[in-house]
């Protein structure tokens, strides 16, 4: 009895303990997102530095210098091209919308005649019910656009004020890089002195776990995205949809979003091209949104459960309930809760 109390002591410290660091942490992000930036970024970079220094006899300032620039050199040449190839489609995208309008606009016109005709057959109680509801629903349209307008005109000043904030991350989080990749990479057991010698092998297995973990779940999700933007564009190519690129990065950005999810791209291109009368390629891609919405379902838990040595439930149950507690932040608590309950438990601190 007395060490099921005493466990269950440890449990109720460590989790306050967590929530308590977990606030912190995404109370300041605003304060130390370019040094997390950098820091997870040298943790990557550390490898490629410590081949270079090894094989090439490269000093570690140098070979630090060497990797950070190459690497924001290649992410900026690839932010470049996907920006570029984003805004290029969606001016396209923009001026074909008029042109498709007015090409389309007699079988528009017969869709809503039909749907005139069939609404008028109507029972008048059934039509009664509909009338209420729609003036309902323009209602509250006309409201949540305009406060939409509002937020949009508000988000785009606050945007537009954060510029030179997110220029000034870019710029230390490049300078903080080159600085976490020249320490790690000549980081050797000297560094942690500071320890008892009792508790150093506990805390650097902690700490490397730590990182390893980190860098496993930001990886799983990376290729949870790829999946979902190849699969996406795969489909569009076959059914011939427009602006493909351009699409099937938005579902892999969409995919991370709990509200809208690739439906969010999938379920307007689907209405448009049953209301033009394109059933088959609508159907299609009807069913490959069901496909590549279950596929997902299916390989979120089973990928981070496997990169991060949890147990699929237990990935599906801190998915869920974060979810439904307070969305990505919710997600992320209980995600790195698992984690770090995981972590503790393996050197025995649990």
């Amino acid at each position: 009895m007395e060490n099921i109390l005493r466990k269950i002591d440890k449990l109720g410290i460590f989790f306050l303990l967590y929530t308590f660091v977990f606030i912190i942490f995404f109370g300041t992000i605003a304060y130390t997102l370019p040094f997390v930036f950098a820091f997870i970024l040298a943790s990557f970079l550390k490898k490629p530095t410590r081949y270079l220094m090894v094989n090439f006899r490269i000093k570690n300032a140098t070979a630090s210098l060497l990797t950070t620039s190459i690497f924001f050199t290649f992410i900026i040449i690839l932010f470049s091209l996907i920006i570029t190839t984003l805004t290029s489609e969606s001016i396209q995208l923009g001026k074909n919308i008029q042109s498709y309008i007015t090409l389309n606009k007699q079988i528009l016109l017969n869709f809503f005649n039909n749907l005139q005709n069939y609404y008028k057959n109507l029972d008048p109680s059934i039509i009664s019910n509909i009338e209420s509801n729609i003036t309902n629903y323009i209602t509250k349209t006309i409201n949540i656009g305009m406060n939409a307008s509002t937020k949009i005109f508000s988000q785009t000043l606050d945007f537009v004020s954060t510029i030179p904030y997110v220029l000034m991350v870019l710029l230390f989080t490049l300078l903080t890089t080159y600085f976490f990749t020249r320490d790690l990479s000549s980081l050797n057991r000297k560094n942690f002195n500071i320890i008892p010698p009792k508790s150093e092998d506990r805390i650097h297995y902690i700490f490397d776990e730590s990182k390893k973990m980190l860098k496993n779940y930001l990886l799983s999700y990376l290729l949870i995205i790829t999946i979902t933007f190849l699969e996406t564009l795969v489909v569009f190519l076959v059914f011939k949809v427009k602006y493909a690129v351009t699409l099937s990065i938005l579902c892999g950005i969409f995919d991370l979003l709990p509200i809208f999810g690739i439906g969010a791209v999938y379920l307007p291109i689907i209405i448009i091209f049953f209301i033009s009368r394109n059933v088959i390629a609508a159907l299609g891609l009807l069913i490959s949104y069901i496909i590549i919405t279950i596929i997902r379902q299916i390989i979120e838990p089973k990928i981070v459960s496997q990169s991060l040595g949890l147990h699929p439930v237990a990935v599906l149950a801190a998915i869920f309930i974060g979810l439904k507690a307070n969305g990505i932040v919710g997600i992320l608590f209980c995600m790195f809760l698992l984690v770090s309950y995981n972590i503790l438990k393996k050197v025995d601190v649990l």
